[in-house]
Formats: structure tokens, C-alpha cells, sequence
């Protein structure tokens, strides 16, 4: 008797990894800024069309890209604490912590008087060169950086538009969030000027050094902003011992390659004080914190899958290729 064929079963979908996972929710982020710009400069084109011109300011620094930092840490928070990746509120919220960065862009560039971001004249160089072309009057330069401060206030204004759907247990770490922010931009500018400012990061091994704008907070806020939208804040001290160590660990990493907050100074320091042994200590310094970092998530009851990608993460942030 021959034995007759049985019908294949229905095979389950696979489940995206979770590196694809974050990078098709960090597409949506991208698809809500350009949405929100477009819909902002298609309202305020017929209503004030100076106004337009603001918004495509903004619009031109956003959309040139950027690493996307503090939205990439925000989803891996969100996905890892086991977030719905097809839910809406979390995109929101990326995509505002990605307006509150480019508020502090801004008006970091306009301190600075840096004259690119992201390869693009900086929004106070390009208005004041327009100022400059139309003859207008007044300061071309005061007309730059005054208009790009408005730049920097509408990116907090639309950032708070799309954060303001936050869960009430969410909503005090956005806000603290934002004031720390403006504390250590401050507080690193006062430094500068009362030549207190030290390069050398070797404070954020113990703690958050002062004077940094993008301290550990800046990671573990979106952390736990994203296991708040999740439900999960039983993942709070994980996420914060998770991310103590390893923006130790991206500090010491800028300062031995020379990323951005370390100028001429910090070099000087280098060439002077690290003899290769020296750089060997410091690199094993480092690898010393990722270790500490991924311990923390292999216990961390988080997705699965997960516990690698956190883990992957923490070596990518800290490693010489960025």
C-alpha cells in the first residue's frame, strides 16, 4: 500500500533579528521626521512664509542624517524590555529625542562657531550668508546666530509635540532628561572659560564627568525611557548599570581617537602623557567596561535575543571604528 503524501505544514514567519528589528522601526523614525517637517512647512508656507523658511532650516540639518544616536538607543531600550515593534508611540519618541539632539547641535555649533554639520554649512553660517547676499541690515553674524537659536527652539518645540503622549511614568525621565542636558552644556562651557576644563575622561570611569553634555544619562535616559514604553521598569537599574560603564568606555575611546569634544587640547595631553604602555592600559581599561557592561545584560531578563545584540552593542560603541 503506498503511502500518500501529507500536505506541507504552514511554516511560522521568522522572526527578524533583532539588529532588523531596530533598523526597520529606525526607517519609521525617519519617515515621521520627514512627515512632520513636510506637514509643518506645508502649514506655515500659506500662513507666514518667513515661517517656512525656519522650518526648512530645521528641516535641511535633520534630514542630512546623522548616526541617529539617542533614537538607535531608545529602540534597542524598547525592543529589548520585549516592546511591540509595529506599535506607533515608541517611533514618536525617537523621533523626538532626535529633535532635542538637534537642539543641542545647534546651539553647540552656534558657541562654537562651527561652519559644517553633517556636510552642510551650519544653520548660523548658512543664515548669515544669506543675511550677507540680500543686504539686509543689521549684523550678518548676529542675524545667523539669532536665527538659528529660533532653529534650536522650534526642535524643542516639535520634540516635546511628539513626547507629549508620554506614559506618566515615562514622562519625568524625558524631562529630566532635558534639564540635565541644558546642566551639562553649561557646566562644561563655564569650565572652558575658567580653564577647569580637563580632556581626559578618566572621572566618567567612577561617574558622570562634569562638563560632559552627552553624559551617561544621555544613554541611560533613552534606555529607560524605552523599557517605560514597554511596561518594564523592573529594567531600570539594569539599563542604568548597563549604561555607566559603557559611556565610560565611549569617553575613553573619543579621547584616545580623537572624536568630537576633544580638541586641540586633548591631543596635546596625548602626545604627552600616553607612551604606547600607557594607551595599552587605557585600551584594556576599556575593554574592561564593555566586559562589565555585557555582564550586566546576560543577566538582565530582557528578549530574547537580545542579551547579544546589548552586548554586540556595547563592543560597537566602544570600539576604534566607532
Amino acid at each position: 500500500m503506498t503511502k500518500q503524501p501529507q500536505p506541507p505544514g504552514q511554516v511560522a514567519p521568522r522572526t527578524p533579528s533583532p539588529r532588523r528589528q531596530r533598523a526597520r522601526m529606525l526607517d519609521r523614525v525617519e519617515e515621521r521626521l520627514r512627515g512632520l517637517f513636510d506637514d509643518e512647512h506645508h502649514l506655515w508656507r500659506t500662513a507666514d512664509a518667513r515661517g517656512a523658511e525656519l522650518i526648512e532650516s530645521l528641516a535641511s540639518l535633520v534630514t542630512a542624517g546623522g548616526d541617529r544616536a539617542r533614537p538607535v538607543v531608545l529602540l534597542t531600550g524598547y525592543l529589548a524590555a520585549g516592546g511591540n515593534p509595529a506599535a506607533a508611540e515608541a517611533v514618536e519618541v525617537a523621533a523626538a529625542l532626535e529633535l532635542l539632539d538637534t537642539c543641542t547641535l545647534i546651539r553647540g555649533d552656534v558657541r562654537d562657531d562651527a561652519a559644517l554639520r553633517r556636510g552642510i554649512p551650519t544653520l548660523h553660517t548658512g543664515r548669515a550668508a544669506d543675511h550677507e547676499r540680500g543686504g539686509w541690515s543689521g549684523d550678518s553674524r548676529r542675524f545667523g546666530e539669532s536665527t538659528a537659536t529660533l532653529a534650536g527652539d522650534l526642535a524643542l518645540a516639535l520634540a516635546d509635540r511628539l513626547a507629549a503622549g508620554l506614559p506618566a511614568d515615562a514622562r519625568p525621565l524625558w524631562d529630566e532628561l532635558r534639564v540635565r542636558r541644558a546642566i551639562g552644556s553649561y557646566t562644561r562651557e563655564a569650565m572652558a572659560a575658567e580653564y577647569l576644563d580637563d580632556p581626559w575622561p578618566g572621572r566618567c570611569v567612577s561617574g558622570c564627568d562634569r562638563g560632559c553634555t552627552a553624559g551617561w544619562y544621555a544613554l541611560a535616559h533613552p534606555l529607560r525611557l524605552g523599557a517605560a514604553l514597554a511596561g518594564r521598569p523592573d529594567l531600570d537599574a539594569p539599563y542604568d548599570a548597563y549604561a555607566r560603564p559603557l559611556h565610560a568606555a565611549w569617553r575613553l575611546r573619543g579621547f584616545l581617537d580623537g572624536g568630537p569634544e576633544y580638541a586641540w587640547d586633548a591631543q596635546l595631553l596625548r602626545e604627552l602623557l600616553l607612551d604606547p604602555e600607557e594607551r595599552d592600559i587605557a585600551e584594556e581599561l576599556i575593554e574592561e567596561l564593555v566586559r562589565r557592561a555585557r555582564a550586566t545584560v546576560a543577566a538582565a531578563p530582557v528578549a530574547e535575543g537580545w542579551p547579544g545584540e546589548l552586548a554586540a552593542f556595547a563592543a560597537r560603541v566602544a570600539s576604534q571604528d566607532g
